[in-house]
């Protein structure tokens, strides 16, 4: 059976989450399979733009109001607009993400662990 041609990823390794925003992002683990992130988004932050190569499972430990936005500063989800989202799951499948900010729009630290599965 042949395998599913990927295509290449079409953005630099400096817009990489780790790279480009390592004050949020701090690598835990990483290996051949999964790579593990624990993010951490103080209350009126704006995480500068970055990508996420891979899917990933994204558990919530400390959940917060943000603002996601494009490279250019369109705002693609705002999770004020979704009611009942900070408390309908702990745990998320989220594919990969292109260039974006986010910028936490609560009164509090947004926390997150992300488990980065690559190909």
């Amino acid at each position: 059976m042949a395998s599913a041609k990927h295509e290449p990823w079409p953005w630099p390794d400096s817009l990489d989450a780790v790279i480009a925003a390592p004050r949020y992002h701090r690598l835990v683990l990483e290996n051949e399979r999964v790579r593990v992130l624990d993010t951490r988004i103080p209350a009126g932050d704006i995480v500068p733009v970055h990508t996420h190569r891979w899917p990933a499972i994204y558990y919530t430990i400390a959940p917060g109001d943000f603002v996601r936005r494009d490279g250019e500063g369109k705002v693609l989800f705002d999770s004020r607009s979704v009611p009942g989202m900070l408390s309908a799951s702990a745990a998320n499948f989220i594919e990969c993400l292109p260039p974006h900010s986010v910028e936490n729009v609560g009164p509090a630290e947004i926390h997150l662990i992300s488990v980065e599965l690559k190909d």
